[in-house]
């Protein structure tokens, strides 16, 4: 149901009853404490039980007494779910509690790990400076900050009517690229590839320690992102909670989860005389420090992963084109001295990605997966057939695709000619595939054929396309 948000709690449950003249609903006070003494207007969202569509009803709920013959037995589905029962059954404190030991307990799940690596290292740094308690503070604010960012936009756009839950952010392709791409560079930097902050050393020695501040509140910060996959126990039923609360209760939930995964860190910090249980600095942090980026790159990997799996293989594409100009940006700051060839580097590097992201357009026509069978129904038809045998792993076949079979002058030719476009995609062992490019004197892809209604045979064009040569062909009778 769509109301105001003010008038109506829309993520409590509405306990929809049906009676022989109608339907009845429970519907729980937001802000707004009129409701049930004027008429409320707005829409009823439901799924049809028949076609499964999704309808809507505008209506005018007028006020009155009770439906005669509305019976208290629920209607089908109007239920909470028993983790929605499960929630609704905590008390605050209890979920409290509860988000104060899954916070604590995420600290331990796999995916923070990488992050406690480099916590790790950093309080050996801070404690042998003398600042480990104001890194401490600095990382508690960036956990605190970074949990009450995320809960805030959460609880924006869940009381927008979207359904969202814990780690929304994850579901979007850039955030994921995004992510990738800073573990990535993480990894370089802890190989030693490039030093965070040493520019500044040439500027002043206030400007290097306000950098050690930054890094202690943003690995705080980036601590929370790494832990977003995960959900560790207790946590799930806090959530649950927080999620039927209004937003202040909220929260003041993601608040507690916040101060439980901040806390392991941070008391370290305060403890007195912690600092004579520190590791001298020695040989031993480089070495640690590089072993500490095989971690970094294998968050990356699963992010680009996930990525893909979003957006398919042009998206992991583009993503590693971005990772490649950031790594020749890296290798140009390292080995050029003068702003000539760095920014000359920079430029490289970003010709790349334009050219890598200009390329990756989708087709401006419809394909068919490629049969023999498909080919005789359409030669039956009278159709002009465009057969494209290719792979993903053929860069000849993705330059074409991309730079030829993509371009406007190619999907008119197809549309005047009545063509209709086949793939057979050579990217896994398929023996049709092989034995037919054998039947054509060839042993690899591309193979690009033209079967003309009235030909017996179907026209060999060259490897490497050209717009103007695909027309041509399609045109040919």
């Amino acid at each position: 149901m769509i109301f105001v948000l003010s008038v109506l709690d829309q993520n409590a449950a509405q306990g929809a009853r049906i009676g022989p003249q109608g339907v009845s609903f429970a519907l729980t006070p937001q802000i707004d404490t009129t409701l049930g003494a004027q008429a409320l207007e707005g829409v009823i969202g439901f799924k049809d039980a028949g076609s499964g569509a999704q309808r809507g009803l505008a209506i005018v709920a007028e006020p009155g007494p009770p439906l005669p013959g509305v019976d208290d037995t629920p209607a089908p589905g109007s239920e909470p779910a028993p983790q929605a029962r499960a929630a609704s059954a905590l008390t605050l404190p209890v979920a409290l509690v509860f988000a104060l030991l899954g916070g604590l307990i995420l600290n331990l799940m796999p995916c923070v790990l990488p992050i406690l690596s480099v916590k790790a290292l950093g309080l050996v740094h801070g404690a042998q400076s003398g600042q480990a308690r104001r890194h401490g503070a600095l990382f508690f604010v960036g956990v605190m900050a970074t949990f009450l960012l995320l809960a805030g936009l959460l609880i924006a756009l869940q009381q927008g009517g979207a359904a969202l839950g814990w780690g929304f952010q994850l579901q979007e392709p850039w955030f994921m690229g995004a992510l990738a791409l800073l573990f990535f560079l993480i990894g370089l930097n802890l190989l030693g590839a490039f030093e965070i902050g040493t520019g500044a050393q040439n500027i002043g020695a206030d400007l290097a320690g306000r950098g050690g501040d930054l890094g202690a509140f943003f690995t705080g910060a980036l601590a929370v992102v790494a832990a977003t996959p995960c959900t560790a126990p207790f946590m799930a039923g806090a959530m649950g909670f927080a999620a039927s609360q209004p937003p202040a209760v909220s929260l003041l939930v993601f608040a507690a989860l916040g101060f439980g995964f901040a806390l392991p860190f941070t008391l370290l910090s305060f403890i007195p005389g912690f600092q004579k249980w520190i590791p001298k600095p020695g040989p031993w942090m480089d070495r640690f420090k590089q072993a500490l980026a095989f971690p970094m790159f294998a968050t990356a990997a699963w992010a680009a992963w996930v990525m893909t799996a979003q957006t398919g293989p042009d998206g992991l594409l583009g993503l590693a084109a971005v990772m490649v100009a950031c790594a020749a940006v890296v290798w140009g700051f390292a080995t050029f001295q003068g702003w000539r060839g760095r920014t000359a580097t920079a430029l490289v590097a970003a010709l790349l990605v334009a050219a890598v992201v200009g390329v990756m357009r989708p087709l401006p026509y419809e394909e068919e997966p490629w049969s023999p069978q498909r080919v005789e129904e359409l030669r039956a038809e009278g159709r002009t057939v465009f057969v494209n045998f290719t792979a993903d792993w053929c860069v000849t076949c993705q330059a074409n695709e991309r730079l030829v079979l993509a371009t406007p002058t190619v999907a008119r030719a197809l549309s005047d000619s009545d063509a209709v476009y086949l793939k057979a995609d050579w990217t896994n062992r398929d023996a049709l595939i092989a034995q037919t490019l054998a039947g054509f004197g060839r042993d690899g892809v591309p193979l690009y054929l033209v079967y003309h209604p009235n030909a017996p045979e179907p026209l060999i064009l060259p490897q490497i396309l050209t717009p103007q040569s695909v027309a041509a062909a399609l045109h040919q009778q």
